[in-house]
């Protein structure tokens, strides 16, 4: 089995990566293979609405979206880690999550994901309520631990000094592992998800 973590951050080895190091770390020491993708320093722009996606082909612009597309093929669960920028996700993750999701989505479902943001100071929460948000529009259980998934510092080296975020975050890894092995378990027992019909498409005048 193996879990997909995407790094939202700019810097590649930051307080986002740190967080999401913790949660690989728990995945790792329970037999679990793991990939932290860093989306990248460079702007990724938005989807566009364009529906040309709809040939199966990824997203038409390419990039690191059809990289995380391909790799979510075969990933068997999900973190999604950003930092908090003017509370809310960075710029680049929420170009990345729909693009993602609206090209991808279907190789989400289903799958067990978790998310987890860096702060400062604030603004976690309104970025976490942001987050959750794309998981549950395809089946994703979302994993959670004894507190919001949230790390604070400035520095790689103050992350670690949150001993409660950490320690969050290190819950949320063995709490993805556990879920993973009941999944499995239930696939070896004859229990597949659920096949749910498509759902109307309706907007408030009719």
């Amino acid at each position: 089995m193996n879990v997909l973590l995407i790094n939202g951050s700019p810097r590649k080895e930051g307080c986002t990566y740190t967080a999401l190091s913790l949660i690989a770390g728990e995945l790792n020491a329970a037999g679990i293979e793991t990939e932290i993708l860093h989306i990248g320093g460079q702007p990724v722009g938005g989807c566009v609405g364009c529906r040309g996606c709809a040939k199966g082909n990824g997203c038409v612009f390419g990039g690191v979206v059809n990289e995380a597309i391909e790799k979510a093929k075969t990933a068997d669960g999900f973190v999604f880690g950003s930092p908090v920028h003017y509370a809310s996700a960075s710029g680049n993750m929420t170009s990345f999550m729909d693009r993602l999701c609206y090209a991808g989505g279907k190789y989400l479902a289903y799958k067990p994901a978790a998310i987890c943001c860096s702060a400062r100071r604030a603004g976690t929460t309104s970025t976490l309520d942001q987050l959750a948000k794309y998981p549950q529009f395809f089946h994703m259980p979302l994993v959670t631990a004894s507190y919001w998934p949230m790390v604070h510092g400035s520095t790689p080296e103050q992350v670690m000094q949150d001993e409660e975020g950490c320690e969050v975050m290190r819950q949320i890894g063995r709490n993805m592992a556990w879920m993973l092995r009941c999944i499995e378990a239930g696939k070896a027992a004859g229990f597949a998800h659920p096949e749910n019909p498509a759902r109307p498409m309706t907007n408030f005048i009719r």
